[in-house]
């Protein structure tokens, strides 16, 4: 039988279509009013720049503005903490993001968590995370609630499943491990010091990767069955899972790509959209 592909893609495709209704909506109902997503770029690092222009482009097709905040390389955390803090205040505004990775001299941690929480559209303050983690209110981190937005589409069942995270990072890993068990999985999170992977990631009746590094987790390593989220992306179209050897083995499977990456942008559109409901009423 063949695997389920898990087509993130279409999938953010047809939800942008959706999200343009309910823009306009919003503007009739708000008097006009646009919702509007800040984007913070600081520096001139070519992939952050194609990212934040992507985001841009991904707000006009569902009929937001991007507010393209850019600011030099030389920019002291004490003046990008300046520059959120206007943001937060300013109530045209209903989300922020700030592009990762900020230089080195930036306390990244310090800026993500100056944000507001009603305007944490990416999901990236400490706040918004431990809300998520106790099952209160809050947005998401952008690519984790982008794939379990994907596994709840195409009926892929949670509940009593062991799933297994490959990768902590603090806006993939862990937060991607905190969703799975607030839907009743029981969770492995494996990372750089776990011993035996190979032997836990066969498992894993979910497999979650996210390790940054191609093709790392071998297709012999993964069971019979397994669904299979790949949230890895490198040169060449390849993801943290070798895929290629994959076949039929498993039973669903995210491409690398056209699986989680469109889901990321389109989470960050889609609660940037709520941010500007409930802030307009």
């Amino acid at each position: 039988m063949s695997a389920l592909v898990l087509d993130g893609k279409s999938l953010a495709a047809q939800t942008e279509a959706e999200l343009l209704a309910r823009v306009e909506r919003l503007k009739v109902n708000s008097g006009g009013k646009t919702p509007i997503l800040a984007t913070i770029l600081v520096g001139n690092d070519p992939a952050s720049a194609t990212y934040v222009k992507m985001k841009g482009n991904a707000c006009r097709r569902v009929g937001m503005e991007s507010l393209a905040v850019e600011m030099p390389a030389s920019t002291t955390t004490e003046q990008l903490l300046a520059r959120i803090e206007a943001l937060n205040a300013d109530p045209d505004v209903h989300g922020i993001l700030l592009q990762h990775p900020a230089p080195q001299q930036i306390d990244e941690r310090a800026c993500f968590d100056a944000i507001a929480l009603h305007k944490d559209v990416d999901g990236v303050t400490c706040l918004g995370f431990g809300r998520m983690a106790m099952g209160e209110d809050a947005y998401g981190c952008a690519t984790p609630q982008g794939i379990m937005r994907m596994l709840e589409h195409y009926g892929i069942e949670i509940e009593g499943q062991h799933a297994v995270v490959v990768g902590r990072s603090a806006i993939l890993g862990k937060p991607m491990a905190m969703m799975l068990l607030q839907k009743n999985a029981t969770v492995t999170i494996c990372h750089s010091r776990t011993k035996n992977l190979p032997n836990i990631i066969a498992q894993a009746d979910i497999l979650v990767a996210a390790v940054g590094k191609p093709e790392f987790i071998k297709a012999d390593w993964i069971k019979e069955g397994a669904v299979v989220v790949d949230a890895g992306y490198h040169p060449g179209g390849l993801g943290d899972i070798e895929l290629s050897a994959l076949g039929d083995k498993a039973s669903a499977y995210t491409p690398v790509p056209g699986g989680v990456g469109p889901m990321t942008i389109n989470t960050l559109i889609m609660q940037s959209v709520v941010s500007a409901e409930k802030s307009l009423g």
